[in-house]
């Protein structure tokens, strides 16, 4: 790892600045064979402590002081489970505190302070480390009043030091994964991805979905821009995939970022690229994500997040085709098609100023609403049965979820749409073991507590035979209590049941449900 850019980093120059301020100390780098560059170089900053200054500056003594290091780093090295701060008292029995430093995992070195006392020195202590230094140094005339130079650190700010450099060694290790995602390209979509994004790959056969896919045929063969809005977890990145899969770019790079991940200078960086030296870290050429997608789709997720400033420089994208990159004074051209997703309501944030109204128009050319699982209760069988055979295991029995768990993840509202589904298919899996059926007993606690409030029974409506049978079944009873609690109330009922209204009268229609009942309360009030 090159330490060097980091010494540049706005989060190492403050903690620089604050050991300095605070304690009056230097900090510094060992790599992963504990060697301090700085010292090597002869680039020694002059601590306050003399008797660590006399050292440092004597062949012998910085051998010794590098010595000391390395036995703090043989310390961090061999147990790869330590990632909290270790002390250790060096040649001249100061101390050195430092925390590891591990990116991606792996061991990368540590950042280091050395130098201080636990406790005030005696007389007699400075006359053990005179002795000491004697070993390996000409005799030395300023150590009058030493003692009194030397950083004395008690329990608390030792404790404070730690945090510090903990604090530190994530930074950069949260920088260095940053710059690593942002220097990875995309590869060439293989047959099995060109096969997964085909349009009848996409789970679903309700009404809304249906809806969704005649949308997306016609979407695919035009070069529109096309803004897809639903909840997280409802697959808009899946449907991004799909219309650019099924589309005359599908031989072409697709590349996604996510707005919402980086802060502001390093978002404008990964989209537009950046020249060598225009910022700290910057140390070479490096292309955007418009420059990467060139040919190919370009999806946004999250452009809700997207700040003013790079509203901006995305709406001249989109208008000119061109861009600038960061510290750049040559314009690039690139011929993008761009997909955007948002969970956030993009008109709203345009009425109170917080999204560029041109920008909306601009990508709001074709938009797509999916719809949140809890209004396509109907794909609810399909999805269930399509995540079990997913996430089964080899040599496992599990065959299919028992009537009682259907019939509750029926009457669950699912707030976090297919995302959440699947994960809690993938979860009874793994807690069910060898059980040919998954009971109703290992659903998580909060889709319970939400369906049956109290923890009593559940007792679901008469269902047998086939998946969609037990759910139909559930979602008739649902509909059939809930038309009598509320005397035939459709639009109070539709919000309840988070559906629309038409959705409903539907249903009831399909079931059978519009007979025997009171009269309509919405009609009786008009009246």
């Amino acid at each position: 790892m090159d330490f060097e850019k980091h010494q540049s980093l706005h989060t190492i120059i403050m903690l620089r600045d604050v050991i300095r301020k605070w304690w009056q100390m230097e900090l510094f780098f060992a790599d992963r064979h504990g060697v301090v560059h700085e010292w090597q170089r002869g680039d020694i900053a002059p601590p306050p402590n003399p008797f660590c200054r006399i050292s440092l500056f004597s062949k012998e003594g910085l051998r010794r002081c590098s010595q000391s290091v390395r036995v703090l780093h043989e310390k961090f090295r061999g147990n790869k489970k330590m990632r909290r701060s270790l002390f250790h008292d060096c040649h001249l029995n100061f101390s050195i505190v430092g925390a590891p430093l591990y990116v991606d995992n792996e061991y990368a070195g540590c950042l280091f302070v050395e130098g201080f006392a636990r406790q005030l020195l005696n007389a007699r202590d400075v006359e053990v480390l005179r002795s000491r230094l004697l070993q390996f140094a000409p005799p030395f005339s300023d150590l009058d009043r030493a003692d009194e130079r030397v950083p004395v650190l008690d329990g608390a700010e030792l404790a404070k030091l730690s945090d510090l450099l903990e604090f530190a060694a994530q930074e950069i290790a949260t920088h260095e994964s940053e710059m690593a995602r942002r220097d990875e390209l995309p590869p060439p979509p293989s047959q099995e991805a060109l096969e997964r994004y085909r349009f009848e790959k996409i789970i679903g056969r309700s009404g809304p979905m249906m809806e969704i896919f005649r949308l997306m045929e016609k979407v695919a063969n035009s070069d529109s821009t096309v803004l897809i809005n639903g909840e997280s977890g409802t697959g808009k990145e899946l449907v991004a995939r799909a219309i650019h899969h099924n589309g005359p770019r599908k031989d072409q790079p697709f590349v996604v970022q996510n707005c919402s991940a980086f802060n502001d200078n390093l978002l404008e960086s990964a989209l537009f690229g950046h020249t060598r030296g225009s910022f700290t870290g910057a140390l070479r050429d490096k292309k955007g994500l418009f420059e990467v997608a060139d040919g190919g789709t370009f999806f946004l997720d999250e452009v809700g997040d997207m700040s003013p400033a790079l509203q901006v420089k995305l709406l001249r994208v989109l208008q000119e085709g061109t861009f600038l990159p960061v510290g750049g004074t040559h314009h690039k051209e690139v011929n993008v098609r761009v997909v955007a997703a948002t969970h956030k309501d993009l008109g709203e944030m345009v009425k109170r100023g917080e999204f560029r109204e041109d920008l909306f128009y601009r990508i709001n050319v074709i938009r797509l609403q999916l719809p949140p699982l809890r209004e396509r209760r109907d794909d609810l069988p399909v999805l269930i049965d399509h995540f079990l055979r997913k996430h089964h295991r080899e040599g496992q029995r599990t065959r299919g979820l028992a009537s009682e768990a259907l019939a509750i993840l029926g009457a669950y509202a699912w707030p976090g749409n297919i995302r959440e589904l699947e994960n809690e298919i993938e979860r009874l899996l793994v807690l069910g073991g060898e059980l040919e059926m998954l009971p109703a007993e290992l659903l998580s606690s909060r889709i319970r507590d939400a369906v049956i409030p109290g923890g009593g029974p559940f007792i679901p409506p008469r269902a047998h035979g086939r998946l969609h049978e037990a759910v139909e079944a559930l979602e008739r009873e649902m509909i059939h209590q809930g038309l009598v609690r509320t005397r035939n109330n459709k639009s109070r009922l539709a919000r309840e049941l988070g559906i629309s209204r038409s959705n409903l009268i539907l249903k009831i229609a399909r079931y059978g449900l519009d007979r025997g009942l009171p009269e309509d309360e919405e009609a009786e009030a008009e009246a």
